[in-house]
């Protein structure tokens, strides 16, 4: 590392080097000559930094970083405000937002990217999000003729991609990121998690910045969790809780944070994503609850409390979500859903109220989630019709053809399910056993009243009735 930081004494301005270095993806080699820029006095050098930074996910330190800049010739950055929004510092991004408008800039469109952003991320906390997003595809537009050739904290498309995934314009977001960056196809890929399309939701192995790399492992477990592969959210587990680990809580990766939170319920690893939620929700409180930023998270929340069975913690997520209800067709498709999802945890299905949530968020673009609604549903009521009506809705949600000649399961116990659920997932009976602390012969007997229960005939027919009733849980 010290030779490429000769080279790059002997190739010009160590913070021109610096750039280059971030642009080319190499952000280690980046880090280390912006700090020497630093060291010699070039804000320029810091500015790179805490670009680098942000793409890291180190938005605090970022905002070190700009400061000093500031501290050299007076400026004020712009992209100091995006930071301290997304680290939930709402007095201090205002302040510095101000002093950003009274500052005079040499009006460059570079100079309406840094503003455009700034003010859109503002409007996304405390004002109309709708504004916010054309704002920031208005500084995409201006931004394309420089694409690949400046460095910044994060795209405005990426920016633009996740408010429209926040207010659940899955098709706007879809056409907000265009390119082949690491950021954008990872984007791209999590967009196609929320539609259900799993085939086209593929990451990679490994990413180096951990920005990245908590999408990717939040990609990889939702799409385990949404195939009922036990086994695949038991092997993506690690990664997911390594990534939580290594990215601290900011704004803008709410909504991986929750998918990861909703494995963990599942897996009963709570422990891990505990103190991260609890970041996450005391940043949410410093904006002032912004209803944009707020409700996927307690959409999540909601998944978890239903994924452990805690009545309680749904019952919380859902009123956060039903005072929020009013801010968006989205908001209110979740909140309509929450109210349905206690309900059914109750054990009072109410058909209609079911349906009716469960297709709303098809047309809010999350008809997975309303097909296992609707599938949860089916297990727990014990009207024959009323099975039938949900299991219709299910498959119609999930794309897939109802078999007419296929008689509808009787009501399922909770520890059926607990057991269905498991099988479903790839566990033996022995697995099962230990993860329920009963022994495999009880677990034997639970899948035989089951079996006859659903009226399956083979092991085979039986898997392919619980999946489709427990619906992706």
């Amino acid at each position: 590392m010290t030779h490429v930081v000769d080279d790059a004494v002997q190739a010009g301005p160590l913070s021109e080097q610096a750039e280059s270095a971030a642009l080319d993806g190499d952000l280690d080699a980046a880090s280390l000559l912006a700090d020497q820029a630093i060291l010699d006095g070039d804000k320029r050098g810091a500015e790179v930094a805490a670009a680098v930074l942000a793409q890291r996910g180190m938005l605090g330190d970022s905002v070190a970083l700009y400061r000093w800049a500031e501290s050299v010739d007076g400026s004020v950055s712009g992209f100091a405000v995006a930071a301290l929004l997304g680290t939930g510092g709402l007095p201090q991004a205002q302040a510095q937002l101000a002093a950003f408008d009274r500052a005079v800039r040499t009006p460059t469109s570079l100079s309406t990217v840094e503003s455009l952003v700034a003010h859109a991320l503002h409007e996304s906390v405390t004002g109309a999000p709708v504004a916010a997003l054309s704002q920031l595809v208005q500084a995409a537009a201006v931004l394309e003729p420089h694409a690949g050739k400046v460095l910044l904290p994060d795209t405005p498309s990426a920016l633009a991609g996740l408010i429209a995934l926040h207010l659940g314009q899955l098709d706007m977001a879809e056409s907000a990121v265009g390119d082949d960056s690491t950021r954008h196809a990872l984007l791209r890929a999590w967009i196609s998690l929320q539609r259900g399309d799993l085939a086209a939701a593929d990451v990679p192995a490994q990413c180096p910045r951990p920005r990245d790399e908590l999408f990717a492992a939040a990609i990889a477990i939702g799409v385990a969790r949404r195939r009922s592969d036990l086994a695949g959210l038991l092997d993506a587990w690690p990664r997911a809780r390594d990534a939580v680990i290594a990215h601290p809580v900011d704004l803008f990766v709410l909504q991986p944070l929750g998918e990861i939170a909703v494995a963990a319920a599942r897996l009963h690893e709570d422990e891990w994503l505990a103190p991260r939620l609890a970041e996450a929700e005391d940043l949410l409180a410093r904006l002032d609850r912004p209803a944009l930023w707020s409700v996927p998270l307690h959409w999540f929340g909601l998944q978890a409390a239903v994924a452990s069975e805690s009545p309680s913690a749904a019952a919380r997520h859902a009123a956060a979500l039903s005072t929020m209800a009013r801010s968006s067709r989205y908001a209110a498709a979740l909140a309509g859903c929450a109210r349905a999802w206690l309900r059914v945890l109750a054990g009072d299905v109410q058909v209609d109220q079911v349906v009716a949530a469960a297709r709303e968020l098809r047309a809010v673009g999350l008809g997975w989630d309303g097909a296992r609604l609707a599938g949860q549903a089916a297990i727990r009521t014990a009207d024959r019709n009323e099975m039938t009506t949900l299991l219709t809705c299910a498959r119609a949600l999930h794309g897939a053809p109802h078999s007419a000649d296929e008689s509808p399961a009787p009501q399922l116990s909770a520890r059926e399910i607990e057991v269905a659920e498991l099988l479903v997932g790839g566990m033996t009976y022995k697995q099962i056993g230990e993860r329920l602390f009963i022994s495999a012969k009880t677990v034997e007997h639970h899948v035989a009243r089951i079996r006859q229960r659903l009226g399956s005939n083979s092991r085979r027919e039986l898997l392919v009735r619980l999946r489709s009733l427990v619906a992706g849980q």
